[in-house]
């Protein structure tokens, strides 16, 4: 329906209204030119009702001029969508009518008819937002474009009652009447975001304030009309609008999130008590009491209050009703809201709801708003999920249940196509959506929802359906439905009509983005973001054909039309996305496809990749295009790269066909503009990927240089061309008969319809009948025009409704709904088919498999029977090689052994070059652990099995390996031989023989020993002397570093500013910032450590693996000298040994690098010629090693025998008696040895499996260790991958903190630069000031009191200067800074400069009576006085210059500080996205079952999902902190309760000291009135000049106090020379007590020596002359000890008198003693001994 004033609805765009005085474009309220205007309309007083006629200030279609299409065009019929995602986007106007914003319209709604009225955008660039008055009799409309308009209209005339101009440049993001509707406030969008204050009805601006920020919402108090608040991204704002003589103001008090998060706020709500309440991002509420949080508002346990998004709405009867995006509204108890009370902020309130209603699953709410009838509790609600709910909020228990008035897609609609045979229109969208409207009827027929969201639509031919009800829609996950429309119980039954799946398919893995069917309906291809297109036969079902792989993802699919079929047949034109257009031939039906795969490779296609000549195009003669900023920039992009390199194509947007191989591509990005005409080339040889075709034809596309064409269709005549444009415009292009395409596209009609800034046009259709035109937009409106006028259209299609198919009755009851595709992760039809062939295959070959172990066991059982059979025959009849032909075989090894030989000399040079080579590769193979297979250790008896860890040769750490008992057999102590030369470690072994320990030389005692011992002495004192120094400068250091007495821990102050900061009942913790590179440290350090175990288990499994070698070859040599023992015992006596061990190839694999003669032969086996088929089937060297064991066996066979004959011949001996006892010696001797020699081997074997199992069971344990490491790698890659994605963002915004850090530090430099210079001109001025007052005070001293001309010579020494001022330099400040400077210096200039009266002055001539000499000196004075006055104002230019250009550097450091500030947020809210993704990472943690308490009825639960997994020691200081904090908190409520008393006194304190100073104040207030007859300023009677002597005295004062400072200076010298000498004497007394002690202790060790040599005298044997030498020294050694003594006595009696003298003493490591008289030998260290007392 139509608005009436309008009489239709045939909008255009054209130049909106303009009033007298209205602002141009881009104007700002600040302008004079504004100011003067507001002026004059102030004057005149706007009627009451007054109004504007509509159909002038409406946008209406713009048609160029020339063009023969009517401006009515197009008119709209109806509007099918709702941009539910818009904020604030619902208004009520009356009990039935509702109003919100779609594109460029506003609808009104009637709730109850359903039919709708629209009013359209005034400039034609959208509508920003809506706010309904609260009478209801207006509501306003905030527009959108180049400086719009805000027009408030009457309701219900729907009358323009007001235009308000100039308050924003492009948009308004909010608007919003005070409670009494007499002001309306607004906020712009990006750049100014202007908040301005309108009287509205006499259209003025009453004040405006720019914001920083983005706002969503602004909200008059409803209890304070002078309170307002603005809220929005990451900030609010509370303003208070003040009264001044120039009319109203707005303060800003911005508020302050402090511990909390900063967060979005949609919504805010005023209290009565001045106190707001807001929303958050995370569900919670925030109270603000000023411009800080008072209290952060949660459920019980800390749970949020919604699930998401959270805003307060309304105040009623005492409770506090929220809404969320959970879709859920709930009341709370609002006094105990209003009630709380916190000393500090960051507290947090836990309140439970008291009522809750859902309103329903998948709800988001995004605003509410209340119903006209006074007294109701119905309110509206927004549902950003798409729909208009009707809730009642009186929560009784006779309240009706939400009611759902609109429902309506959600986000960008991805699909829109028209049935072919009625007015029918199916619709798709990514909320999982597929509806079909009615376009008659107006109404929605029809919707079904699946589990992803619709990306692509099409309505099939009747071709396919008959009917006319078969639709085919993509979804996200790759499937593809195909669904029927059908009304079960007739025609137009609505009840009953659905849309029936009729079947299911995945032809793709990623999003499915076009769907397209054969004209002739037989095949139906479907493009996707996987760059594949998919095609099927279509029947009653459809099957896939196969598919096709393209350069990039697809936008669109179009078929040939039929007039190219005769010429190329009919062909499928594939459009992508990444500029590239294929052409494919339709696939036959009738080819034979290939059972493995889907795919076509030889479907015969061309390739078209675009390349771009926007930068090479010429415009034709007489075009212009606008040159945007944009454009600006990028022709200026254009010349610079022009002739270096191509640019990039923008992305395709779409398409048609032409002629058959040519087309027409829009592009967008750096390409729009044009329509380029492009045709396929012969050459095709050239991958698509990397073809750069250019088209051979364009055309300007006029206006479209930032407005590429999003969709194009044609009209069923093809007389129009329909172009949906990018800025959500509809384009008419007329076309001429049998033209493919517009010839140009200057001339066109266009019509604004959705939104401006996000409502591309992506899908635009006609009807089957060109009668309607329909449009789909990202905005998530859908809009429906017709072609005739509304009122003729609803004559002729009164009451009439779109056809809907019916099925037959039967074809109803007998079919049922295929399966759907639920799971997104399903498989592919390709997929599908390829694990289906995987399957078959696997099955196949386990199959042959299986046949192939059938045989080999038959054969395997053969020849055990075979085997047996030979081993029952005689030894002497058992085959073996030799038996064959004994001449043949020694004939053939004599040949042979000839053969080698010649063959080794002739090739002997090659064989020692091929040995050096292989030594080299042995050696390079050693040093890397990928070259050795996996070395596995078995045990000789046990069995056991240790195998080392396959450890990568580029990150092997190889640790020094160390012999230990434990590791090495008891008897080896040699090192580590070569595994690889067996033969050299048995010899080894064999030779090793224990050496005894050789004894140390033994010591001769002599005279070299006294010798020895003075040089140990003196290398000692060396030593000790060496210590004292390195001391010594230890305590420099020490002191040097040592502390001011006013120093303060750096770490201290940090600790207590945070503890101020995060002082209350939550201490904030500052999560940790991780990196990506920390955690990929952790993972090398991980893994390093894993290598270095792994590494270290390997060298003692080698270790033990070369002890296995080493007891194998001494277990041989042991059982050959039993062999030998053996020759000398019978049969009985003979013990047999234990089974000789031998090395497996497992364990010995560096094996498989030695090449031998067997090996060899095997390798040239295969190209040696007449060989036969059973010897190429022996391995390679199975044949010598046969051979090489039947030898052996038939030399152990002889030896036996002749043992045994030798027996047999000694035994027929007769033996003497004598003989027989040596016999039987020898036997007992041999006994023993075999017994020894096996007790030793078993030993030895027994020692050997107990260490493998020792370091079996330490291989477990690590294993244990080695699997938790890896678990714990896993979770550091998944840490590091959550990072990663993180990384890229975060560089960015470190980059951007480091460039404004930077740039304040510079601000900061240069901002101490300006202050000292200030500083200095200050001082200056200063100066000039007190010369001033010297030079007053020299004038007063000169004229004296009672003078007679005194006030002749007063008014000619104050008569202003009438000399010229100085030219001012080019660049020097204006008169208006002087005037500044002269105002901001107030006082520099006397005020008495101004004459009293106004006589003049001779000041020439010298008064007759006046002193000449005096009246010279005046004028002197004067023209002094003079020149300071100029000084003193160029120095208040410089000093004001200084200060304009500081308080710059100071604005742009507090915008440099908020955007540091932002930046800083956005790092953190990074960082708490680390952290939430990084809490997600789910970490494996093994448990033993006594570790699990877990329990449920007894017994541990198979469920675990809900168990708590705690550290048991971090429980136990969780208890013991607990206990902590009661104790505390007593001791808290202790010290609270101490400072409310102390408190409470102060206070009272304070009132007894208020009402005594006022007291006080008002006896000095008489005082002063009884003997100054008024009040007075008594610091202004102390500041006036004219006490001459009280002047002198402060001067007198000034000196004495100079003098004084001078006297003290020079004392606190002397005194400080005084404490030096002090100093110096407490060191030397200090060094003297360090030398007493030294001494005594000296003293002690000497009379130690002396009683030892006494006691020893006689053992002494030397002669008598040595004798008197040392008693000679022992008298002087005495006398000396007495000498030092009394030295020492006489330092104790001096530190003693000092003592007494108040001096102090310092530690004694201080300074260094001085040196001592020599003694005979170096005096000991006493360093580190206590320092004794007098007593001492």
């Amino acid at each position: 329906m139509s608005d009436p004033n309008a009489g239709g609805t045939s909008e255009t765009a054209s130049q909106k209204s303009t009033k007298d005085g209205s602002l141009p474009t881009g104007s700002s309220p600040q302008l004079p030119e504004m100011q003067q205007e507001a002026e004059e309309e102030a004057k005149q007083q706007l009627s009451a009702h007054m109004s504007y006629k509509y159909e002038e200030l409406r946008s209406r279609a713009s048609v160029s001029p020339g063009l023969d299409i009517p401006e009515d065009l197009l008119h709209l019929s109806h509007s099918f969508g709702f941009d539910s995602r818009r904020r604030a986007n619902l208004g009520v106007l009356d009990d039935s009518t509702l109003i919100f914003i779609a594109g460029n319209l506003m609808v009104l709604l009637d709730v109850h008819a359903q039919e709708q009225r629209f009013l359209r955008s005034s400039g034609g660039g959208g509508i920003g937002a809506i706010a309904v008055h609260p009478s209801r009799e207006f509501f306003a409309v905030a527009e959108k474009g180049t400086s719009p308009d805000i027009i408030v209209y009457e309701y219900p005339s729907l009358r323009p009652g007001r235009i308000l101009r100039g308050g924003t440049r492009h948009r308004y993001s909010c608007v919003s009447f005070n409670h009494d509707g007499s002001l309306l406030a607004s906020v712009g969008g990006e750049p100014d975001f202007l908040l301005t204050l309108w009287d509205w009805r006499r259209e003025e601006v009453q004040s405006f304030q720019a914001t920083s920020q983005e706002v969503h919402r602004v909200s008059f108090s409803h209890y304070d009309q002078e309170l307002l608040t603005t809220a929005g991204c990451r900030h609010i704002n509370f303003w208070k609008l003040s009264t001044t003589f120039t009319g109203f103001k707005l303060e800003k008090l911005a508020g302050h999130f402090g511990n909390s998060v900063a967060s979005d706020i949609e919504g805010v709500l005023e209290l009565p008590d001045g106190e707001v309440v807001s929303g958050t991002e995370w569900g919670n509420l925030l109270l603000w009491d000023g411009n800080s949080i008072k209290a952060e508002i949660c459920c019980k346990d800390g749970r949020s209050c919604h699930s998401g998004t959270a805003q307060p709405f309304a105040l009623e009867g005492g409770k506090l009703l929220t809404f969320g995006s959970d879709g859920a509204v709930r009341s709370w108890d609002f006094e105990r809201i209003s009630s709380f009370t916190c000393d500090g902020g960051g507290s947090r309130l836990e309140v439970e709801p008291i009522n809750e209603l859902v309103v329903g699953r998948h709800v988001c709410l995004s605003s509410v708003v209340k119903s006209s009838l006074p007294g109701s509790s119905v309110w509206f609600a927004q549902d950003s999920n798409g729909g208009i709910w009707n809730l009642d909020l009186s929560f009784s228990p006779s309240a009706a249940d939400p009611r759902r008035l609109l429902s309506c897609p959600s986000g960008p609609i991805k699909g829109l196509d028209v049935s072919k045979t009625s007015h029918l229109m199916a619709t798709t969208a990514l909320d999982c959506s597929v509806r079909v409207f009615d376009l008659l009827a107006k109404r929605e027929v029809t919707s079904s929802c699946f589990n992803q969201g619709g990306t692509a639509l099409s309505w099939a031919p009747l071709t396919v359906n008959q009917k006319g009800g078969l639709l085919v829609t993509g979804f996200e996950d790759g499937v593809v439905r195909l669904l029927e429309l059908r009304a079960d119980s007739g025609v137009s039954a609505e009840e009953h009509t659905r849309l029936h799946l009729k079947q299911a398919l995945k032809p793709h893995s990623a999003a499915v983005t076009a769907v397209a069917f054969q004209p002739d309906g037989h095949i139906l291809a479907t493009g996707s973001e996987d760059q594949t297109v998919f095609f099927f036969t279509v029947g009653e079902a459809c099957h896939p054909l196969g598919f096709i792989h393209v350069p990039g993802p697809v936008q669109a699919l179009e078929w040939s039309p039929d007039s190219h079929l005769p010429q190329n047949g009919r062909r499928l034109l594939i459009l992508c996305r990444s500029g590239h257009a294929l052409e494919v031939e339709s696939p036959d039906l009738e080819a034979e496809r290939s059972p493995q795969s889907f795919h076509l490779p030889e479907l015969p296609r061309r390739c078209f990749g675009f390349s771009s000549i926007t930068s090479r195009m010429k415009r034709p003669a007489g075009t212009s295009r606008p040159q945007t900023e944009r454009m600006k920039i990028r022709r200026e992009e254009v010349e610079k790269q022009e002739g270096e390199k191509p640019q990039p194509p923008g992305p395709l947007l779409c398409g048609f066909y032409s002629e058959p191989g040519q087309f027409w591509l829009s592009m967008g990005g750096f390409d729009s503009g044009y329509l380029y005409h492009c045709k396929f080339s012969e050459d095709q040889s050239e991958e698509p990927c990397r073809r750069q075709d250019e088209p051979f034809d364009f055309l300007l596309v006029s206006g479209a240089d930032d407005d590429p064409i999003c969709s194009m269709t044609f009209s069923s005549s093809r007389q129009l061309l329909l172009c949906g444009m990018h800025s959500g415009t509809i384009r008419v292009y007329p076309l001429r008969p049998g033209d493919l395409a517009p010839a140009d596209m200057q001339a066109y009609w266009a019509l604004s319809v959705h939104d401006n800034h996000y409502g591309h046009l992506r899908h635009i259709r006609c009807s089957f009948d060109d009668l309607f035109v329909l449009t789909a937009g990202d905005d998530g409106n859908i809009f429906s025009f017709s072609r005739v006028p509304p009122e003729e259209s609803q004559r002729g299609l009164q009451r009439q409704r779109a056809r809907i198919p019916s099925p037959r009755q039967a074809y109803q009851e007998t079919e049922s709904s295929a399966v759907d595709i639920q799971d997104p992760e399903a498989f592919s039809l390709e997929a599908a088919k390829q694990k289906q062939d995987q399957d078959l295959l696997r099955r196949k070959a386990d199959q042959k498999a299986a046949q192939t172990r059938i045989q080999l066991a038959e054969l395997r059982e053969k020849f055990k029977l075979v085997l047996a059979e030979n081993q029952h025959l005689p030894e002497r009849v058992r085959l073996t090689p030799e038996e064959l032909n004994p001449l043949l075989y020694e004939k053939a090894k004599r040949m042979t052994a000839e053969r080698v030989m010649k063959v080794r000399q002739q090739m002997a040079k090659e064989q020692e070059r091929c040995s050096m080579a292989l030594r080299k590769l042995q050696e390079w193979s050693k040093s890397s652990s990928e070259a050795l297979s996996v070395i596995t250790v078995v045990g000789v008896r046990s069995g056991i099995r240790v195998s080392t860890y396959h450890v990568s040769a580029n990150t092997e750490h190889r640790p020094h390996r160390r012999a230990s008992a434990t590791e090495a057999p008891p008897d080896s102590e040699e090192p580590e031989a070569d595994p690889a030369d067996s033969a050299a470690t048995q010899e080894a072994a064999e030779k090793q023989v224990p050496r005894p320990p050789v004894p140390p030389p033994p010591r001769v005692r002599g005279r070299g020993q006294d010798t020895v011992r003075l040089r140990k002495v003196a290398e000692r004192a060396e030593r000790v002397r060496a210590t004292m120094e390195r001391r010594r400068q230890e305590w420099a250091r020490l002191y040097a570093e040592k502390p001011q007495e006013d120093f303060e821990d750096p770490l201290d102050v940090l600790e207590i500013q945070e503890a101020k900061k995060n002082i209350g009942d939550v201490i904030v913790v500052k999560p940790p910032t991780m990196c990506a590179e920390g955690k990929k440290e952790e993972w090398n350090a991980w893994e390093e450590k894993i290598i270095q175990q792994k590494s270290e288990m390997n060298r003692r499994i080698t270790n033990l693996r070369d002890a296995k070698i080493r007891l194998v070859s001494w277990l041989s040599a042991q059982a050959k000298r039993l062999q030998k023992i053996h020759h000398g015992l019978g049969t009985d006596l003979r013990r047999s040994p234990p089974p000789l061990p031998s090395m497996s190839p497992e364990e010995m694999p560096e094996r498989k690098l030695q090449c031998s003669s067997a090996t060899l032969d095997g390798y040239r086996a295969p190209t040696r010629q007449g060989r036969a088929g059973t010897e190429q089937e022996v391995p390679p060297g199975a044949d010598s090693s046969l051979k090489a064991e039947e030898k052996d066996k038939q030399e152990r066979n002889e030896r036996t025998l002749s043992l045994s004959a030798s027996s047999e011949l000694r035994e027929e001996e007769q033996l003497t008696p004598l003989e027989k006892e040596l016999q039987q010696e020898e036997e007992i001797r041999r006994l023993h040895q075999q017994d020894t020699l096996l007790q030793q081997m078993e030993s030895s074997i027994s020692r050997f499996d107990s260490e493998l199992l020792l370091l079996r069971q330490q291989k477990v344990r690590l294993d244990i260790h080695l699997k938790q490491a890896d678990l714990h790698l896993l979770t550091l890659f998944q840490e590091t991958v959550i990072l990663g994605s993180f990384e890229e963002r975060e560089a960015s915004l470190q980059e951007k903190l480091n460039r404004i850090v930077e740039e304040r530090r510079s601000i900061e430099f240069q901002l101490q630069g300006y202050s000292e210079q200030l500083k200095q001109r200050r001082r200056v001025i200063e100066e000039l000031q007190e010369d001033e007052e010297a030079l007053a005070a020299d004038f007063q001293a000169s004229v004296a009191e009672n003078h007679h001309y005194e006030d002749l010579l007063t008014k000619i020494f104050k008569k202003k200067a009438a000399r010229k001022k100085k030219e001012k330099r080019a660049g020097s400040p204006s008169e208006e800074d002087s005037d500044d400077s002269l105002e901001d210096w107030d006082g520099c200039i006397d005020s008495d400069m101004e004459e009293e009266d106004g006589s003049s002055v001779d000041d020439k001539v010298c008064p007759t009576g006046c002193d000449p000499d005096l009246f010279r000196k005046i004028l002197q004075l004067r023209e002094r006085r003079w020149d300071l006055e100029e000084m003193l104002v160029e120095a208040g230019k410089s000093a004001d210059a200084l200060k304009k250009e500081s308080d710059g550097l100071i604005t742009k450091g507090k915008v440099l500080k908020s955007s540091q500030q932002r930046i800083e947020e956005e790092v953190e809210l990074i960082n708490k996205d680390k952290l939430q993704k990084m809490k997600q990472v789910e970490v494996v943690v093994p448990f033993r079952l006594h570790q699990i308490q877990f329990l449920s009825n007894g017994s541990v639960p198979s469920d675990l999902s809900e168990a708590l997994v705690l550290d048991k020691s971090e429980m136990d200081r969780l208890r013991r902190r607990v206990q902590q904090l009661q104790v505390e908190k007593e001791a808290e409520e202790g010290r609270l309760l101490q400072a409310q008393r102390q408190r409470s006194r102060l206070i009272r304190e304070n009132k007894e000291m208020t009402v005594r100073l006022q007291e006080l104040e008002k006896q000095c207030n008489e005082l002063m009135m009884l003997k100054y007859g008024r009040l007075l300023d008594v610091e202004a009677l102390l500041s006036m000049s004219g006490q001459k002597k009280l002047d002198k005295l402060k001067e007198e004062k000034l000196l004495l106090e100079a003098e004084h400072a001078k006297e003290l200076k020079r004392w606190k010298a002397k005194v400080e020379e005084a404490r030096h000498a002090l100093w110096d004497a407490t060191e030397q007394n200090t060094g003297v007590l360090r030398s007493t002690v030294h001494l005594t202790d000296q003293k002690k060790e000497l009379r130690s020596k002396l009683s030892s040599r006494q006691k020893n005298m006689d053992k002494l044997q030397f002669q008598d002359h040595r004798r008197l030498e040392d008693r000679e020294d022992i008298r002087k050694l005495q006398e000396l000890v007495q000498a030092q003594e009394q030295q020492a006595q006489a330092l104790l009696r001096r530190i003693h008198l000092l003592s007494s003298k108040e001096g102090c003493v310092l530690p004694p490591e201080t300074t260094r003693l001085p040196p001592l008289a020599p003694a005979h030998g170096p005096l000991p260290s006493t360093r580190g001994r206590p320092l004794r007392g007098h007593d001492d």
